[in-house]
C-alpha cells in the first residue's frame, strides 16, 4: 500500500459561507465537518486493511485492460483517502451520498499544505479523486455519485477559484541534450555501462517524442531495423504496444529513428554500442563485460558512426530483454526495466549535473523538448503531431508559441 501522509496541516482560515464558487448545500454542510482529509492513522489502517479484503481485486478486475497500473494505484490511493474521512465524518463510503462527496472534495480543496505556503491538492487531483470515487461504485454496479449536480458544480467552483496555469516541464532542446550527454559518466569500468545505456535513453526519448512510460515499457522486441529506401542508411522502427492515450494498443503506434548527422547524436549508434555491450555480458559473463570496459578508461568518443556495422538485432529473441534495464553504481545491469519514476529521476540528475535546475525537468522534458526543437528547425504540424502521436493541434501550437512566441505574430509588424 502506498503510504499516505497522515499529518495535520494548518488550514486557513475560510469562512465556507462566504465561498460563494460552491453549491449552497456543500457551503452549508461545511460549517459542520469538523475533520480534514489527512486524518489519523488508525482509521486510515481500518480503511487499508477493509480495501485490501473486499475491493482490491474487484477494483483490478473493472480496471484491467481499461487503465495502466499507475492509475489503479493513484485510485487505490484516492478511494482509501475518501473511505478514512468518510469514516472519521460517520458517513457512507459505498454507496456514497452526491452530498458527501461534493463536501469531501470541498474539504480537499481548502486543504493547506504542512507549511502553510500553498494548497494541498491540486483540482486536477480533486478531479481524478472523484473519478476514483466513480471507479470503485461502477466496480460494484452502482451508480456513481459523480454525475451529481451538486458535485459537477463543486468541481466548477474550485477550478474557477482555483484557476492556475499548469506549470510544464522545461524542455529539452538539442543544446540542453548535447548538454546532459556531455555530463554522463566517464568511459571504462564501471561508468561506461550507464553512460551507455542512458545515450540510449535521452536520445531515443528525444528523437522519439516518448513520454516515461513508453521508455520504461520498451524492450529489445519492440525495436526494428530498417534501411532508409533513399539513403541506405539504418533506421530504427520502434513498436509502441500501449501508450497513455491507447491503453489498449489498437493504434498500433510506431516511431521512426534515423540516423543521425553526428555520432554524438545518432540514436542508431546509442543503440549500437548499448546492444554490443549486452551481448558481451550475455556471451560471456560479467567478467569479460568490466574487462572490456576497463580497457576503454581514458579513450576518447569515436566520431565514427558505429550503426553502419548494426545489421541485426539479436538480442531482440522473443524473451522480453527490457531495452533500458536497471543499472547500479557499481556497473551492474539488472534484470528488470527502469521504472518510469526511475525515467524522469534521470533527466532530474543529468539537468543537476550540467548545472540547471533539477525542478524544472521531468522525463517529460524529452517529449516536450522534441516537439520544441521540431518547431525552431521549421517543422510543419503535421510532421511533429506524426512522430509525437498527438491528434490535437492546439498541443503543438502550444509547444511552438514556447519555442517561438514572435513566430507568425503580428507584434513584430508595428515598427517599434
Amino acid at each position: 500500500m502506498d503510504p499516505v501522509d497522515t499529518t495535520e496541516p494548518t488550514l486557513t482560515d475560510t469562512d465556507p459561507d462566504t465561498d460563494g464558487s460552491l453549491p449552497v448545500t456543500v457551503r452549508s454542510r461545511l460549517r459542520h465537518v469538523d475533520h480534514g482529509v489527512l486524518v489519523d492513522t488508525r482509521a486510515l489502517e481500518r480503511v487499508r486493511a477493509r480495501f485490501d479484503a473486499d475491493q482490491a481485486h474487484l477494483l483490478g478486475t473493472f480496471l484491467a485492460g481499461a487503465q495502466s497500473p499507475a492509475t489503479l494505484r493513484a485510485y487505490r490511493a484516492d478511494w482509501t483517502s475518501f473511505c478514512a474521512w468518510c469514516l472519521t465524518e460517520g458517513r457512507t463510503s459505498l454507496p456514497a451520498d452526491p452530498t458527501d462527496v461534493a463536501v469531501y472534495l470541498a474539504v480537499c480543496a481548502r486543504t493547506r499544505n504542512v507549511d502553510d505556503t500553498d494548497w494541498a491538492l491540486a483540482p486536477a487531483t480533486l478531479e481524478r479523486r472523484a473519478a476514483a470515487i466513480a471507479a470503485v461504485h461502477g466496480a460494484h454496479g452502482l451508480d456513481s455519485p459523480t454525475r451529481a449536480e451538486v458535485v459537477r458544480m463543486t468541481l466548477r467552483g474550485i477550478r474557477r477559484t482555483r484557476r492556475r496555469r499548469p506549470r510544464r516541464k522545461a524542455p529539452v532542446v538539442l543544446s540542453t541534450l548535447e548538454g546532459l550527454l556531455r555530463v554522463r559518466p566517464e568511459e571504462g569500468n564501471p561508468g561506461g555501462v550507464a553512460r551507455r545505456r542512458d545515450a540510449l535513453l535521452l536520445l531515443t526519448g528525444f528523437a522519439g517524442a516518448l513520454r516515461r512510460s513508453e521508455l520504461a515499457a520498451l524492450s529489445f522486441d519492440d525495436l526494428t531495423l530498417t534501411l532508409d529506401p533513399v539513403t541506405g542508411a539504418p533506421t530504427l522502427v520502434v513498436a509502441l504496444h500501449t501508450t497513455k492515450t491507447d491503453q489498449e494498443g489498437r493504434k498500433n503506434q510506431q516511431v521512426a529513428l534515423p540516423q543521425g548527422r553526428h555520432r554524438a547524436t545518432c540514436c542508431v549508434c546509442a543503440l549500437a554500442d548499448w546492444s554490443r555491450l549486452l551481448e558481451l555480458r550475455r556471451d560471456r559473463g560479467d567478467h569479460a563485460l568490466r574487462a572490456h570496459l576497463s580497457a576503454l578508461e581514458g579513450a576518447p568518443d569515436p566520431t565514427a558512426h558505429s550503426c553502419t556495422e548494426l545489421t541485426r538485432l539479436s538480442l531482440a529473441d522473443g524473451s522480453g530483454r527490457p531495452l533500458l534495464p536497471s543499472v547500479d553504481r557499481h556497473g551492474r545491469v539488472g534484470e528488470r526495466p527502469m521504472s518510469p519514476r526511475a525515467v524522469g529521476d534521470l533527466v532530474k540528475r543529468y539537468a543537476e549535473r550540467a548545472g540547471l535546475d533539477p525542478a524544472d525537468f521531468g522525463g517529460h522534458s524529452l517529449r516536450a523538448g522534441f516537439a520544441t526543437q521540431a518547431a525552431l528547425s521549421g517543422a510543419g504540424d503535421r510532421e511533429i503531431m506524426r512522430q509525437g502521436r498527438w491528434t490535437n493541434p492546439a498541443t503543438v501550437h502550444d509547444y511552438i508559441r514556447t519555442a517561438n512566441p514572435l513566430d507568425d505574430n503580428a507584434v513584430t509588424r508595428l515598427g517599434l
